[in-house]
């Protein structure tokens, strides 16, 4: 199951109490304090690993908990710090305070790791407070509470390249012949449901990485046909290949699936709206496809230059198009 955002609550461990004590040496007034201090409490710490792709495991565990710090003990022993909870995710996590939605962290490295609460400093005992005016003192501190704070959680995906487009548009099947993905293939609407990523090899040393957005409707920016959710695995790539459907199946306009989808962006981000794109014709695999194409070229060319003719198919265009992408990805990287 793909879950990419959830609601949890974090709480740090509390301080140890400092201790009142007096050890008992003769000549010395009550025997002298020795009260030792409390433990720290434990952190509530997120760290992205390579090896998870969802935030299934926070789904059904929402309270996390970070250890308390034990009391001080006589004789000057501090007590023992509580433990760090360490929460693991995958890379590309952002963590948002749930009332505000203040981006609070933003993991995007593996192993990188965001200090989420702190847990409470422990108590002093009684030592501490020891003066030549107060030679037994018995006052020694509670320790703090450690954080609390409930988070929204959630994933955006690590992609070079978002493949976008109308559903049916022929996003999974393409992302499945130019890359190792194995997205589910159907000839119905909105067959792809989540996000899919898969690594395309131009060379033996040369790769990136592509996403497979689920398809997006008219007022996608506004969550129709969860299409926020869907939109926001697209903020950070670098690149946009946007496919169009001219399969002859389909009576839909061209130019009009393209003016709602960047309408979708725009309303969405300024800054995705912004991004680089390559324009695809898909499903150029049949003359009454080609014909239909032949009658919005000029358009689309006007529209956008980056213009290609696929067909997943039949392996047409896929080569050339593989190849622009790596060579628009090197671009935009030297910029």
């Amino acid at each position: 199951m793909f879950v990419d955002q959830v609601k949890i609550t974090v709480e740090a461990g509390n301080g140890g109490d400092g201790c009142c004590s007096f050890r008992r040496e003769k000549f010395i007034p009550k025997g002298g304090p020795d009260g030792g201090d409390g433990g720290k409490g434990g952190d509530v710490i997120f760290r992205a690993v390579g090896n998870l792709s969802t935030l299934l495991d926070l789904r059904y565990q929402q309270l996390y908990r970070a250890e308390h710090g034990k009391a001080g003990s006589g004789q000057l022993k501090t007590g023992k710090s509580g433990k760090d909870l360490v929460i693991q995710v995958p890379v590309g996590t952002v963590v948002r305070d749930f009332e505000s939605r203040v981006v609070l962290a933003d993991l995007t490295e593996e192993l990188q790791e965001f200090v989420i609460g702190r847990g409470g400093r422990g108590g002093l005992g009684n030592e501490h407070y020891k003066s030549s005016t107060n030679r037994a003192p018995r006052r020694a501190d509670p320790g703090e509470p450690g954080k609390h704070k409930v988070l929204f959680v959630e994933l955006k995906l690590l992609a070079d390249v978002a493949i976008i487009g109308f559903p049916n548009a022929g996003k999974s099947t393409l992302i499945s012949k130019i890359s190792n993905a194995k997205p589910k293939i159907a000839d119905y609407p909105f067959s792809t449901l989540v996000p899919n990523l898969g690594l395309v090899k131009v060379s033996d040393y040369k790769s990136f990485i592509a996403a497979d957005i689920p398809g997006l409707i008219a007022d996608a920016h506004l969550g129709k046909g969860l299409g926020t959710r869907f939109l926001k695995h697209t903020e950070r790539t670098r690149l946009l290949v946007h496919l169009l459907d001219f399969s002859i199946a389909s009576d839909r306009d061209p130019i009009a699936d393209y003016k709602t989808i960047q309408n979708e962006l725009k309303h969405f981000s300024e800054e995705l709206y912004g991004k680089p794109q390559i324009l695809v014709a898909n499903k150029i695999d049949h003359p009454e496809a080609e014909a239909k194409f032949a009658e919005y070229k000029e358009r689309l060319e006007a529209i956008n230059p980056n213009m290609f003719v696929c067909s997943s198919v039949t392996g047409q265009g896929l080569k050339e198009l593989v190849f622009k992408i790596y060579e628009m990805l090197e671009t935009n990287k030297e910029e």
